[in-house]
């Protein structure tokens, strides 16, 4: 709740304090007192709304403490509001963001002055639904949990399932592709240096002809080989230098002939042939080398594909069965909503009836799977879409809402502000209203702005603005005061005796109203 309330220099109000209550706390005052600038400085203090206040600052008892924002809870945290060059915001005097403070504010804070439909939203409408549920038979809520991690895991696997698919249809492309080539290497079938031994082979034939010729022409030389031995014998001359050089001259000639000789069965069209294969390779892959790694990682790579459709396999397979799992569960949920969906619509239409107000239509229909399950919900006031029913119409089948709601709470709801709620209404209307907000105000501390007797004579707590001098001032009435002021809204500035009587009878008999 907010316990305290600090306002300095904001249009007609100079300064202002205001210690509160919980439960309902109405202010009224003569129209143009500032009633509607103090709520919306509230509001401003929250973040919920903008000012051009000096200084606006709320003590709340709000938990802050879940928050992922480094904020630090303290038994009464302060909201502040500060307009110099520029509006600044602070909780326990740290800046923070306005976006920030409406994060921590909108747990517990509502401003019911506008069309705001969150209320009618389907997971608050079905979460009132299966409240009602589990206090009469317990059980949805853990239902809807088990839904809900079903669910959760479902859309995991889905995306995954959906990722692997993708990558399937790709692979279809990649494993063609991988495939060719590791045949196109596999088809060369190059080995390690050889195209090495190949540029050799390739220089001996080069030269084969020219030096077979050469080989031809030199082994002349053995013709005059005996007049030579002749020769060095008449001169005394030991001829075994010679013996030995023209032996060692065979060797190498033979061992040349041999050579060549075993290259007449290459040919060279065939090496160079080969040659160009194994450079197209090392162009593309920079050597042999790397284009036999190449296709060893090429294969690994097919395996992995081979891998991907088991695993696409065991994916359909278990996101099968987790979809008959939710379609059993959300089955089941719905079946509960259904059996109660006629109660809730009873429940809602008596409220509606006090608040004077026509009939409503609830309706659940089917949709798609979602955390909430299957169901959507819908509702019309005499099959009036509410985008179309009137703003008083609206916030009254709000309050309905909200009493239902309220029916299964356990803790404080938080805070509610409302402008104004009973404007332009009947006497018994704005009696309804205020019976509502009594019943909610066990749950909420709700603020309301009122011109109307009835709502005010129902209030917890009752400030009086009104202006001193062109200042507004703000004042918490006494019992008497309370009297003066409901007397003064029924009958205006000249307050009659009847109109006093008629406010203490509405006060005392608001004292017994739960």
């Amino acid at each position: 709740m907010i316990e305290r309330f600090y306002l300095k220099n904001y249009l007609s109000f100079k300064e202002i304090e205001l210690n509160m209550s919980s439960g309902l706390i109405v202010f009224t005052g003569p129209s143009g007192s500032g009633k509607s600038i103090l709520m919306n400085s509230i509001l401003s203090s929250l973040g919920a709304s903008s000012c051009e206040a000096a200084l606006c600052e709320s003590s709340v008892t709000w938990d802050i403490s879940n928050d992922n924002n480094g904020l630090q809870n303290d038994e009464i945290n302060i909201f502040k509001f500060i307009k110099k060059e520029k509006s600044r915001y602070f909780i326990n005097n740290q800046s923070v963001s306005k976006k920030s403070i409406n994060h921590v504010t909108s747990n517990y804070l509502r401003h019911l002055s506008l069309k705001d439909f969150s209320d009618f939203e389907n997971e608050n409408l079905l979460g009132i639904i299966d409240e009602r549920i589990e206090k009469k038979q317990a059980g949805i809520l853990k239902l809807k949990n088990e839904y809900k991690n079903i669910f959760l895991e479902h859309k995991a696997i889905e995306t995954e399932l959906k990722n692997t698919q993708e990558a399937e249809k790709k692979i279809i492309e990649l494993k063609e592709f991988t495939t060719f080539e590791i045949k196109k290497i596999e088809d060369i079938n190059p080995i390690i240096s050889e195209d090495n031994e190949l540029l050799e082979i390739k220089k001996e034939l080069s030269k084969k002809e020219k030096v077979l010729e050469k080989i031809e022409s030199v082994n002349a030389v053995f013709e005059y080989e005996h007049q030579i031995f002749s020769l060095l014998e008449n001169l005394d001359i030991d001829s075994s230098f010679f013996d030995d050089s023209m032996n060692e001259l065979r060797a190498i000639l033979d061992t040349a002939q041999n050579k060549f000789s075993a290259l007449d069965e290459i040919n060279i069209e065939d090496v160079l042939n080969r040659l160009e294969e194994l450079s197209g390779l090392k162009r593309r892959y920079g050597s042999i080398e790397e284009a036999l790694n190449y296709k060893e990682k090429k294969k690994l790579e097919l395996k992995k594909f081979k891998n991907i459709e088991f695993t696409k396999n065991k994916l359909e397979e278990k996101f099968n069965k987790l979809t008959c799992k939710i379609e059993l569960l959300a089955n089941k949920i719905s079946l509960l909503r259904n059996k109660e969906l006629k109660k809730f619509e009873i429940d809602l239409n008596i409220y509606l009836k006090e608040l004077y107000l026509r009939d409503a239509n609830v309706i659940l229909e089917s949709t798609d799977y979602n955390l909430a399950g299957s169901d959507i919900i819908s509702l019309q006031l005499n099959s009036t879409q509410l985008q179309k029913v009137s703003t008083g119409e609206f916030n009254r089948l709000r309050l309905a809402i909200l009493a239902l709601k309220s029916e299964f709470m356990n803790q404080n709801g938080g805070v509610l502000m409302l402008d104004e709620i009973d404007a332009n209404l009947s006497g018994e209307e704005s009696m309804s209203v205020a019976k509502v907000l009594r019943k909610l105000s066990k749950y909420f501390q709700i603020f309301v702005i009122s011109h109307q007797p009835q709502l005010t004579s129902m209030g917890d707590q009752h400030f009086l603005i009104y202006k001193d001098s062109n200042i507004s001032k703000v004042k918490e009435l006494t019992t008497n005061e309370k009297i003066n002021e409901i007397a003064r809204i029924i009958s205006g500035t000249d307050i009659s005796n009847e109109a006093k009587q008629f406010a203490k009878e509405l006060l005392e008999a608001n004292k017994c109203v739960s």
